[in-house]
């Protein structure tokens, strides 16, 4: 049986990502946002990639396996955010 992508019966990523979202619009009291796809993507890339580089206790061949992604890619990704 393949492994569910929710936690705990729900989307508790996606969640956490709308509640900070809601507080950085409103920090923003009326200002303009800008960049706020590239901004949300590289904090959750970021994060996932440290995460799992923590649990993989640092090999990449073993994160990239349980990212799904080209250990080579990993790589590049580890370097864009000076995790490595």
């Amino acid at each position: 049986m393949k492994q569910s992508n929710r936690l705990n019966g729900s989307n508790e990523i996606g969640r956490s990502i709308e509640r900070s979202l809601d507080e950085y619009f409103r920090k923003l009291d009326g200002e303009s946002a800008s960049g706020v796809y590239e901004m949300v993507i590289g904090h959750a890339e970021r994060a996932l990639l440290k995460s799992v580089m923590e649990r993989a206790n640092g090999n990449q061949t073993q994160a990239a396996d349980m990212l799904g992604v080209n250990r080579n890619t990993l790589r590049n990704k580890l370097a864009k955010y000076d995790l490595i």
